[in-house]
């Protein structure tokens, strides 16, 4: 399976973030990829709230068509998913396969709620409810494992992808901030792929976005050995790399890890 991360840098106009993003996939499939992803919220990065909808609305229809048009799987990063009679939306991230059928949608189960003085306030709580379902889809046979951004600090979280799920691949679109960016970000990555065994296909947000918030890009690609095997350059772009799947099923049988493991209940 080829995959390729798209980095993009949404701001406040969305038209102009679909374009980007568009854009970006038509590289991907030019690449020859068969399966694309796009980071934590591809149509907005701005000050005030931002546009929510349903999952069959505008954003959705956008993806199918590129998904459909370009043959490729596309996880479309994520959106604000509008939920009827509340005032929050979820952080949805949803999956198009190559006829541009919606195949699955996970929503953000983690959410952002951070405070540092004198450096970040950020309470995604306050705008986003959490999702409470995981989910592995089927790509072409391959079983793919969502998650988002903040997730990826929740180690349990992939290993029910993992051991409950099959999962062999794990997507991560994000928009990790510079600050823990610099210091966390490949470090979580790699102990993903390391302690489940999968490739990580981590795509992220790049550069500044209105109020005074930096993301740390840094898109990756990285084998269940932990090694980055692919990594985007800091700028707008597309980055592509092939997953070995048999040198997966090598690794977990030279080293099962997962069929080791014991689990202790109270």
């Amino acid at each position: 399976m080829r995959v390729a991360v798209c980095q993009l840098n949404a701001r406040d106009d969305r038209a102009a973030n679909l374009a980007q993003a568009r854009g970006l996939l038509e590289r991907a499939a030019a690449a020859g990829a068969d399966l694309a992803v796009l980071p934590e919220f591809t149509d907005y990065l701005g000050p005030g709230p931002a546009p929510s909808e349903p999952l069959d609305g505008e954003y959705a229809t956008f993806f199918a068509k590129a998904a459909q048009d370009l043959r490729m799987w596309v996880l479309a990063g994520s959106f604000h998913e509008s939920i009827p009679g509340s005032e929050r939306s979820h952080n949805t991230a949803p999956l198009f396969d190559r006829t541009g059928a919606l195949v699955s949608a996970y929503r953000k189960i983690h959410l952002y709620d951070v405070e540092i003085p004198g450096r970040v306030s950020y309470r995604e709580s306050a705008t986003i409810a959490p999702g409470a379902e995981t989910v592995v889809a089927d790509v072409d046979g391959v079983h793919i494992g969502l998650s988002t951004c903040y997730d990826l600090r929740f180690p349990e979280l992939y290993r029910r992808l993992a051991i409950d799920g099959g999962a062999q691949v794990i997507v991560v679109p994000a928009a990790f901030m510079l600050h823990t960016g610099k210091d966390h970000w490949e470090v979580l990555l790699r102990a993903r792929a390391i302690e489940n065994q999968c490739y990580v296909v981590a795509a992220g947000q790049i550069g500044d976005h209105d109020p005074g918030r930096t993301c740390y890009g840094r898109s990756m690609v990285i084998d269940p050995w932990g090694t980055v095997i692919a990594q985007a350059p800091d700028t707008i772009g597309v980055t592509v790399a092939e997953l070995d799947l048999e040198r997966l099923a090598r690794i977990r049988q030279e080293l099962p890890s997962l069929a080791n493991r014991r689990l202790w209940s109270r």
